[in-house]
């Protein structure tokens, strides 16, 4: 196997939300979800990997024209002694800037197995229209 090979195979870790100057407002450690945004001519649809998630621990609003995503993830270190451990276990967190052509009063959310599906509908006004020529 080549080192090219070898590094396609290497697990990449999650990546923790870097801290800043100021206060946290959350307990645990937070790391930043992976994404996969495709869109259509109807919609944006963002998926979100939230691997141990439950509906109840998942936060998504809309404010000032940003969506925030903020999920909590219930530790198992309680019920379990771990004695090696690859998964950092903590929350998540992400922030995304929604332009004007985004309906945000008609985004859907849905949870599945740890991956979230978020639907991001274009205003009407921004969708292609097909013009009718007479």
């Amino acid at each position: 196997m080549t080192s090219k090979e070898r590094k396609e195979l290497e697990a990449v870790g999650k990546k923790p939300i870097e801290t800043t100057q100021g206060e946290s407002i959350h307990e645990n450690v937070m790391f930043v979800p992976d994404v996969d945004i495709i869109e259509n001519s109807e919609a944006i649809t963002l998926f979100a990997d939230l691997p141990g998630v439950s509906k109840e621990d998942l936060s998504i609003d809309v404010r000032d024209g940003v969506l925030h995503l903020v999920a909590k993830v219930q530790e198992t270190a309680g019920k379990l002694r771990p004695i090696y451990r690859e998964y950092d276990e903590g929350g998540f967190s992400r922030k995304f800037t929604l332009g004007e052509r985004i309906a945000t009063d008609q985004i859907s959310a849905k949870l599945d197995n740890g991956v979230l599906t978020l639907v991001l509908p274009k205003a009407e006004a921004h969708k292609p229209r097909k013009i009718q020529i007479t």
